[in-house]
């Protein structure tokens, strides 16, 4: 147990196997310590204090060192040593094989704006150039807009004073108080 009395921090650890880093037993040498600085004298409560700190972020540290996928929310790709799956290993070139028969978008006949793009003759070399057609290319962008669709629904009264409403289509609800 790992207790920090200035700032109330207290830590259980069990004995664990991850205590242990490059064979140096990391728990029995934080309690060496923990026991030398209580049996100095010399040492200020703030430098005491101080000391514990600092041991108990080497125990949370230490065990961190033992956390995988199984024991924490790490994800299994985090893991070391890890056995890998050994990628299928294929003689095909990545991409569209030799004889796939490729496809493009085809070109929208009614685009929503059109562009017309010149040439900017004064970069030419000098010469007569005659106009042989256009390269077309199209851009194609989604747009997502409000659209407010706004029902009006006609209301008539009779001699009596009675009202009568044109019903609204399914799923038109009153969004405001009447």
């Amino acid at each position: 147990m790992i207790l920090c009395s200035r700032y109330s921090i207290t830590f259980t650890s069990a004995k664990c196997e991850y205590m242990k880093v490059s064979g140096i037993d990391i728990e029995s040498n934080i309690e060496n310590i923990k026991q030398q600085i209580e049996a100095d004298n010399t040492l200020s409560p703030s430098m005491r204090t101080a000391m514990d700190l600092l041991l108990l972020i080497v125990t949370l540290l230490c065990q961190r060192l033992g956390l995988n996928s199984r024991n924490s929310s790490k994800p299994p790709s985090s893991d070391p040593n890890r056995n890998k799956k050994p990628k299928n290993n294929s003689d095909k070139n990545t991409g569209g094989q030799k004889g796939h028969k490729g496809s493009t978008l085809p070109l929208d006949d009614n685009p929503d704006v059109f562009h017309k793009l010149t040439v900017d003759r004064e970069l030419l070399p000098p010469g007569n150039y005659k106009d042989l057609g256009v390269e077309t290319r199209q851009v194609i962008d989604i747009e997502f807009k409000r659209v407010v669709t706004e029902y009006q629904a006609q209301i008539l009264e009779d001699e009596c004073g009675n009202r009568f409403v044109a019903p609204f289509p399914d799923g038109v609800n009153c969004n405001f108080p009447t």
